[in-house]
């Protein structure tokens, strides 16, 4: 490795604006509400950024809930996790299965209007800090429920409660709504060399 004292100096120097940058922008953001954050894309990991932030939330001591679209037919991990803690937790499987799976449009849209009926009661909620609505975004693509509706009903939570949306192809309007985006990209996955999904991995 090319040591050097001047090397140092200009690490130093380069921290210290840096620091100074990211000092200015703490400073500056003084609005502290509850904030709607939608993971998309294609890539591996938008539920398990989710669950990573519901056990984040609980370990700041925030009641959560947990809706889960479209998945349903096979228990997951998390959900064998977080059933543990029935009085900071409110989980609820909804789906039917894939869409690929249930092949039954009616059914799907019947299970995703009666998901929501579930989200609508904890975002209706003060006393339950954070919500995950995993797979909505799928319930949308497809039309299960509508995109105007649903997020009418997220601007009017109570205003110190986050939520968390997942799911590919999050629709144009439910990005606008959001106050972060995180789209997750696919390089390559397990599966598409024939590895079948993993316990602990997958699901």
């Amino acid at each position: 490795m090319n040591e050097s004292p001047e090397r140092d100096e200009r690490h130093q120097a380069r921290m210290a604006r840096k620091k100074a940058v990211i000092d200015a922008r703490i400073a500056a953001s003084a609005d502290e509400r509850g904030v709607l954050l939608v993971l998309t894309g294609n890539g591996k990991g938008k539920s398990s950024s989710g669950f990573g932030m519901l056990a984040r939330a609980l370990g700041h001591g925030l009641r959560c809930g947990v809706v889960q679209f479209i998945k349903g037919r096979q228990t997951t991990g998390e959900e064998a996790f977080f059933r543990r803690f029935p009085e900071e937790v409110s989980f609820h499987v909804m789906g039917e299965g894939f869409t690929w799976e249930t092949q039954d449009r009616q059914r799907d849209i019947a299970a995703a209007e009666a998901a929501w009926e579930v989200a609508r009661g904890l975002l209706s909620d003060p006393s339950i800090g954070f919500v995950l609505l995993d797979e909505l975004n799928i319930a949308l693509k497809h039309g299960y429920l509508d995109a105007n509706a649903v997020i009418a009903d997220l601007k009017a939570r109570p205003p110190l409660q986050h939520v968390i949306v997942t799911g590919r192809a999050g629709k144009p309007e439910m990005l606008e709504a959001a106050d972060t985006v995180s789209e997750l990209g696919l390089i390559k996955h397990a599966f598409q060399a024939g590895i079948k999904a993993q316990k602990g991995i997958e699901w």
